[in-house]
């Protein structure tokens, strides 16, 4: 069944709990470290039987610790009746941080098994919670189908979950052996075996050159065609193998880390999926709503930094005007230029969030 989102305003108090949040030194945004007091002194438990339980049960076996939590909650203000949009809802971190201080929020995915999992991790925040199938890509027609306009906030986390890069059965990763699959979407057709064996060695060097930024695509795909004419290619490690085989080994990192990564993005149209979500973005976003994305490469933060330097700028000049001209894609502020990083503490704590970039924008 599809709730409207209008009527969660009223949801929190239907059963008389008292659900006063408390307050922090960052204008009352409250991180992890305050969640398990808040948990026991709310009354949560007697307002909605099974809050702290379920959210207590399920935060070991798929926790997802969110990157730069801090500076997306400041950024995106989730207070009492706003609605955000959780465009790659993953293991749900992001989310519970934005359902802790009241905001109602749309958690997409398209992996089944992690909306999954997040669906059952958040179910005790109820009808604030609304998880929802489907691409980001898809972000317009999602929310038609729900009855939604526009929404506060919007949010896209680029990064592959733990859970997917760990689980040897996605065969997103080399580190251990799997099939070559790498589908977010496991019920699509095409797969990373499918690419491997089929995509002729021309366009295997274009995307490994393109998505994966490898100097050596060339020989790379050379060196697949030339192996899968004996036998086609399964499993990760005979992939990562055939790229150890002709990459040089010039850093810590494993050789065929950018073919991997390269593949990935074509198997699920990720860069496309991305422009598509930042075009339509604008007619989503209320005005003073926030647009917040999170990459963790070079191609999509360069997709991002683009698409919000061309929307975030009132006027355009061109030498041969006499003077500047409106921009008729002007659509946003942004606080910032620059992309913000983790910092030193947090990159300790989580290594995954050395490479992370968050970019914020804000509907004008």
């Amino acid at each position: 069944m599809i709730i409207p989102i209008k009527p969660w305003l009223d949801l929190a108090t239907e059963s008389g709990g008292s659900f006063e949040r408390p307050t922090s030194s960052r204008s009352g945004l409250v991180l992890a470290s305050n969640w398990e007091s808040w948990e026991w002194n709310l009354g949560v438990r007697d307002a909605r039987p099974g809050l702290y339980e379920n959210v207590a049960a399920h935060r070991m076996d798929f926790y997802h610790e969110p990157i730069l939590a801090e500076e997306i909650l400041e950024a995106m203000r989730p207070l009492e009746g706003k609605q955000i949009f959780d465009g790659t809802l993953g293991g749900g971190g992001h989310s519970e941080l934005f359902l802790r201080h009241g905001a109602h929020v749309i958690g997409c995915d398209q992996d089944d098994e992690a909306l999954a999992h997040a669906t059952e991790r958040l179910g005790g925040f109820g009808d604030a919670f609304l998880p929802v199938r489907g691409n980001f890509r898809d972000i317009d027609a999602l929310l038609a189908n729900l009855g939604i306009g526009q929404i506060d906030g919007i949010l896209l986390d680029l990064g592959v979950s733990s859970r997917q890069l760990d689980n040897a059965a996605r065969g997103f990763s080399f580190r251990e052996d799997g099939p070559l699959d790498m589908r977010m979407d496991r019920s699509a057709p095409f797969s990373a075996r499918d690419l491997v064996n089929g995509w002729d060695e021309a366009e295997l060097a274009r995307i490994f050159r393109e998505y994966g930024e490898e100097r050596h695509a060339a020989r790379v795909a050379r060196t697949i065609a030339k192996a899968r004419e004996a036998e086609s290619i399964e499993t990760t490690s005979a992939l990562a193998d055939l790229v150890a085989g002709v990459v040089p080994k010039t850093s810590g990192r494993h050789p065929a880390t950018r073919v991997f990564q390269a593949i990935r993005i074509a198997v699920n149209g990720e860069l496309e999926a991305l422009e598509t979500a930042l075009e339509k973005s604008v007619d989503l976003l209320v005005p003073g709503g926030v647009l917040a994305i999170l990459s963790f490469h070079s191609l999509e933060d360069r997709i991002v930094k683009r698409f919000m330097h061309r929307r975030s700028n009132p006027f355009v000049d061109r030498p041969e005007w006499t003077e500047p001209r409106p921009n008729p894609d002007f659509a946003f502020y942004l606080p910032s230029r620059r992309a913000i990083a983790p910092g030193p503490d947090e990159c300790d704590r989580n290594p995954r969030s050395r490479s992370a970039k968050l970019r914020i924008a804000k509907r004008a």
